[in-house]
């Protein structure tokens, strides 16, 4: 292998393929000849010393030296790309925040916890992405995002470094449209025996400890839906389809947002939000002022 440093151009066209899957579409998305990309890939494989794609038909694939050499080249142009964004935004009164957000985390905690960013002396900008846990994870690890807002700590054992940072430990209640809290309020919760409900989906990590609380009350719920994305979930509640959990500290909130009337308290079932971030001290203005505020009980009192 050739140890002198490494062309980034070669590099750069290296990631424009394995992005595109192939070397046409790739010589099209760079505005270059198919044979100069071509050419420039076979010095970085020759530098390199590894064959980096396989050929399986048209397309592509990378082989397991060119999949460790996309993971690099991934950090490498994001950082490019984030040091172009931090010199564009040097001269800007804004700080930029970029957060994911779990599916899985309600709506409604995802912005009360940015609100407090917002009401900052210096103005934030948010860049927000919703997706699932573990994808939102790999980002955070390579630097994709400055925190990522979840209803669940990072296990242990995990290879990525991040760490998670309790926001809030709330118990929850049972809410639901007014037509059903009349029907299914009185005598709660064992008045709750085959009404529908509307519940997170199994890998979620609240829906076991309703199943244990049910379990424990005696109640056999008529679950009527399941849901991954909150959001979706809260929208039948509010169309009246089923009953719901949601946070207590909340209450207000999703009686107004919402139209759901409150049922009945159920402090065995609770609910954990975290800030995951890719150090164990918290730095970004912005995050470290959500933090103090959570601790000071800005989640309960809302």
């Amino acid at each position: 292998m050739n140890h002198s440093p490494q062309n980034f151009r070669h590099l750069y066209y290296f990631w424009v393929v394995a992005k595109e899957g192939s070397i046409t579409r790739a010589a099209e998305r760079l505005g270059l000849a198919i044979q100069t990309v071509s050419t420039q890939l076979s010095q970085l494989e020759q530098a390199m010393g590894k064959a980096l794609f396989t050929q399986q038909g048209r397309r592509l694939n990378l082989t397991e030296a060119g999949r460790l050499a996309l993971s690099y080249a991934d950090q490498i142009f994001l950082l490019g790309e984030q040091m172009q964004e931090a010199m564009a935004e040097s001269d800007s009164t804004r700080i930029r925040l970029t957060v994911g957000i779990s599916d899985s985390l309600p709506k409604l905690t995802a912005y009360r916890l940015l609100e407090i960013a917002t009401q900052l002396p210096r103005p934030v900008r948010l860049v927000c992405y919703e997706g699932e846990f573990d994808e939102l994870l790999a980002d955070l690890a390579l630097h994709k995002l400055d925190v990522v807002l979840t209803d669940r700590a990072v296990r242990s054992g995990t290879t990525l470094r991040v760490f998670s940072h309790l926001l809030s430990d709330s118990e929850t209640i049972v809410v639901g449209a007014p037509a059903l809290a009349t029907a299914y309020g009185a005598g709660f919760p064992r008045s709750l025996n085959g009404a529908p409900f509307l519940l997170p989906t199994r890998n979620n990590a609240l829906r076991g400890k309703i199943d244990e609380w049910f379990e424990l009350q005696g109640v056999r719920p008529d679950v009527v839906g399941e849901f991954e994305d909150n959001a979706l979930l809260t929208t039948f509640g509010r169309r009246g389809l089923g009953l719901f959990f949601a946070p207590a500290a909340l209450a207000h909130d999703v009686e107004e947002q919402f139209g759901a009337l409150q049922l009945g308290r159920v402090p065995q079932v609770r609910e954990h939000f975290y800030a995951v971030s890719n150090e164990r001290k918290i730095k970004h203005p912005a995050i470290e002022a959500i933090l103090s505020a959570v601790h000071q009980g800005v989640l309960a009192t809302t």
